[in-house]
């Protein structure tokens, strides 16, 4: 009777998609526990309980607690970034070049008060050190506004806005809708939880936005 010999486990590197899977989970588990309990009372101990890893299995990805960090802001970016360019596909077409600007300014705003965006941006807030280290666009351009800059140019283009500086009117106009309700809900403010404040808020600043103070 031959007997059979079960294979030899190949030591070493787990494959790629496995190492794969397992930084996204650790990621995952560490924005849930930095959204939850904040940077400070987070620790790369509780990260490898919570995710069920060995703590040389996330040091061996993520060589301090502000890597980990950086990795949680990149990937919550990045999937802000995908979800924009949804919008923008689903709207192409829409109405004119302002009206698609608008979407795209109430977008922004209803982004900005994701209970998971509130909770990173007041970690930002707290601990801007950190946040500094973990920016992935201290050095370059920010593709999300850029997404925003071109609709702004293209508005521009079909005479819907004066011509200037795209960029200053993108800040501008971020300044004009998001930064009021974003700043009130990460210290802790529920105003614009109702859909109804929230909608009449978007439309009182946009008006502003396109027609100025001026009397």
């Amino acid at each position: 009777m031959t007997k059979t010999v079960a294979p030899k486990r190949r030591m070493g590197r787990p494959p790629k998609e496995d190492s794969v899977e397992t930084s996204n989970r650790i990621i995952e588990t560490a924005g849930q526990l930095f959204a939850a309990q904040g940077y400070a009372a987070t620790s790369m101990e509780q990260v490898a309980s919570a995710c069920n890893a060995g703590k040389d299995t996330i040091y061996r990805r993520f060589p301090s607690k502000s890597d980990l960090f950086a990795a949680v802001v990149g990937q919550l970016r990045a999937g802000v970034l995908d979800n924009l360019e949804q919008e923008i596909t689903a709207i192409t077409g829409s109405g004119d070049a302002l009206e698609r600007l608008r979407l795209v300014a109430w977008w922004f705003l209803s982004v900005n008060l994701r209970p998971e965006m509130v909770a990173f941006k007041r970690i930002a807030m707290s601990e801007a050190v950190v946040f500094g280290a973990a920016d992935p666009d201290q050095t370059g351009t920010d593709p999300i506004m850029g997404r925003l800059v071109e609709l702004v140019d293209d508005a521009q283009q079909e005479g819907f806005l004066r011509h200037g500086d795209p960029i200053t009117i993108a800040d501008h106009l971020i300044h004009s809708i998001v930064f009021g309700p974003s700043n009130h809900a990460m210290l802790g403010g529920r105003n614009y939880d109702d859909a109804a404040a929230r909608s009449d808020y978007f439309q009182r600043a946009w008006d502003l936005f396109l027609h100025g103070a001026a009397g």
